[in-house]
């Protein structure tokens, strides 16, 4: 088939008017004026993994919301689950018990997790680990691998624009799978470590990704236990999609703390902390809290999604789907003679063509891709869900083939 490109007028119209009142107009890592050509940046609806913008044009969507729906859009298990809530009540004056609930629920899922506690986003949860860790060990110290993304806080963002040294004062760097690189910071740091932030593989934007060395993870976990600290375990990209156990389970290490968010409330706003009970008085202790926090509406979807993730088959599904997309993908690619790594689980996937250090190809294929109708991302990885049935991922490589077809042909 030979696709007729969208156009975006009323996207463009939106735009101008975004920039008179919001800086930049829409910021942050939703903002579309990042991206190669083509690029919607605003969504009018959705359901299942598919969306329509402004001008009626629908996407295969590969960004899933940029990772927070899991089960696919309008899940009708979620979204009676969410009705029920609302008919109730949503953020009021106390907890709701579909908190105590949730936290029952994260705690009988995740091997490690003896409690939980609820937020809103990846970067409070991350934060409140560290806080944690901190409390509990009275130290300061915290080890970060180079270059990974663990929120936007001043003492994690990659953005350096009012941060100051001093946030950042406190942090020491390794290099990810590199055993010798992280037993070295660690006893740089020495009876001043409280914590190692560990993402379950290495999945920086502009590159590309790495799955853990069981051995690195596993050297992790011995130093922490060697100097006393909080092993974290900054799950929030992956976690609940690789695997509801958390995502490192697979291989045997567990945390002593984990962060979570994006596809724990398929969509709604929600983030968990889930610590080991050596823990929780430090957990206790600390001061960390928010107006909307304690909103049962996403705690309810929450539990939807988690028990959905838990009893069916639906991480299985999300798996296989991954399969049939990358297969697709890499014979397409190969097909026109281009040179690609397919990197990351194939659960939450980057495509990376060869010689290719400034994502120049990428932006072209993906440009060509969004415009056919495939929403993919150049250079952060994508995500797989539920919904994500053979249907959709063979009218994806539909589009997907004539991407490559289309940089193949300006080469």
């Amino acid at each position: 088939m030979s696709a007729e490109l969208f156009t975006h007028a009323n996207d463009e119209a939106m735009r101008k008017r975004a920039e008179q009142v919001m800086p930049g107009g829409v910021y942050g890592h939703m903002a579309a004026h990042a991206l190669p050509l083509g690029y919607p940046q605003f969504t009018l609806d959705g359901e299942g993994v598919r969306f329509r913008d402004l001008d009626g044009n629908e996407y295969i969507d590969f960004m899933c919301s940029w990772g927070p729906v899991v089960l696919g859009r309008k899940n009708p298990v979620v979204e009676a689950a969410v009705q029920r809530q609302l008919g109730l009540a949503d953020t009021v004056n106390g907890a709701a018990p579909v908190m105590v609930e949730l936290a029952e629920l994260l705690v009988d899922t995740i091997p490690h997790a003896d409690w939980a506690m609820l937020a809103k986003n990846g970067t409070d949860a991350t934060t409140t680990c560290v806080t944690i860790a901190r409390a509990a060990t009275g130290r300061r110290k915290v080890l970060v691998a180079r270059g990974a993304y663990h929120g936007s806080a001043p003492w994690c963002t990659p953005g350096p624009a009012g941060v100051t040294p001093e946030d950042r004062a406190n942090l020491s760097y390794f290099d990810y799978n590199d055993i010798t690189s992280l037993t070295a910071a660690a006893d740089q740091a020495g009876t001043d470590l409280a914590a190692i932030v560990l993402l379950p593989g290495r999945h920086d934007a502009h590159r590309a990704q790495e799955l853990v060395v069981p051995e690195f993870a596993q050297a992790a976990r011995r130093l922490c236990d060697q100097h006393g600290a909080a092993l974290i375990l900054d799950d929030v990209r992956w976690g609940f999609r690789i695997d509801v156990q958390g995502s490192w389970e697979p291989i045997g290490v567990r945390p002593d703390l984990s962060a979570y968010s994006k596809a724990i409330a398929n969509g709604y706003p929600l983030a968990a902390i889930a610590g080991r009970e050596s823990l929780r008085e430090a957990a206790r202790s600390v001061y960390v809290t928010g107006s909307f926090w304690y909103s049962a509406v996403p705690m309810a979807a929450a539990v939807a999604t988690i028990t959905q993730l838990r009893d069916t088959d639906a991480l299985t599904r999300i798996q296989v789907a991954g399969e049939r997309l990358r297969d697709g993908l890499l014979r397409q690619a190969k097909a026109y003679g281009l040179d690609v790594a397919h990197t990351g689980p194939v659960q939450a996937p980057l495509l990376v063509f060869a010689d290719d250090p400034a994502q120049e190809i990428a932006g072209r294929w993906t440009s060509e891709a969004v415009q056919r109708g495939v929403y993919l991302h150049p250079w952060h990885n994508w995500f797989l869900a539920a919904a994500h049935t053979d249907t959709e991922i063979d009218a994806a490589l539909e589009r997907t083939e004539e991407a490559f077809a289309a940089v193949a042909r300006s080469r």
